[in-house]
C-alpha cells in the first residue's frame, strides 16, 4: 500500500472586535491565487503549531499574536509536482498584538470583516469553513 506525503500545517483565524482578518493570496501563488483565506503555513520540522502558527502570521501580515485556542482540524490533498500529498491543518483563534498590517506582495489586500460579510470577497469553501470553526468563540 503506498503512502502519500503528509504536510502538518496550522491556521490562524485573527479576531478583534468582532471581525476576522482575511488575506488576498498574490496572483503569483500557485496555490489558490487571488483567493482570500486565513494566514496559514506548513510548519518547519521540529516546530509546534502553536509556533509555526505565530510564525506565520507574522510572516504573512507583520502581525506578532497571541493563540487564545485550538479551534478545530481540517485536512484537504494537494498536488505537488504530479503527486498527491495529504495536508493536515491544526486551526486557531488568535489575538493580534497590533494593527499594522504589512503584506509580503504589492498585490495582496487584507481585511477585516465581520462573519456576515465574509460573502462580499472570494473566499473558498475551505477558508470559510475554518473561520466557521472560530465562530462559536468570538
Amino acid at each position: 500500500m503506498a503512502t502519500h506525503p503528509k504536510n502538518r500545517l496550522a491556521a490562524a483565524v485573527v479576531v478583534l472586535g468582532g471581525r476576522v482578518l482575511l488575506v488576498r493570496r498574490s496572483e503569483t501563488e500557485q496555490f489558490l491565487p487571488r483567493v482570500w483565506g486565513v494566514p496559514c503555513g506548513k510548519l518547519e520540522p521540529g516546530e509546534s503549531p502553536e509556533d509555526g502558527v505565530l510564525r506565520e502570521l507574522k510572516e504573512e501580515t507583520g502581525l506578532l499574536g497571541k493563540v487564545v485556542r485550538k479551534i478545530g482540524e481540517s485536512s484537504f490533498v494537494s498536488d505537488y509536482r504530479g503527486r498527491e500529498v495529504k495536508n493536515v491543518q491544526d486551526n486557531y483563534l488568535v489575538r493580534p498584538l497590533g494593527t499594522g498590517i504589512v503584506l509580503p506582495h504589492a498585490d495582496q489586500a487584507a481585511e477585516w470583516l465581520a462573519p456576515a460579510d465574509l460573502g462580499t470577497v472570494d473566499i473558498d469553501d475551505y477558508n470559510r469553513a475554518i473561520v466557521t470553526q472560530a465562530l462559536p468563540y468570538l
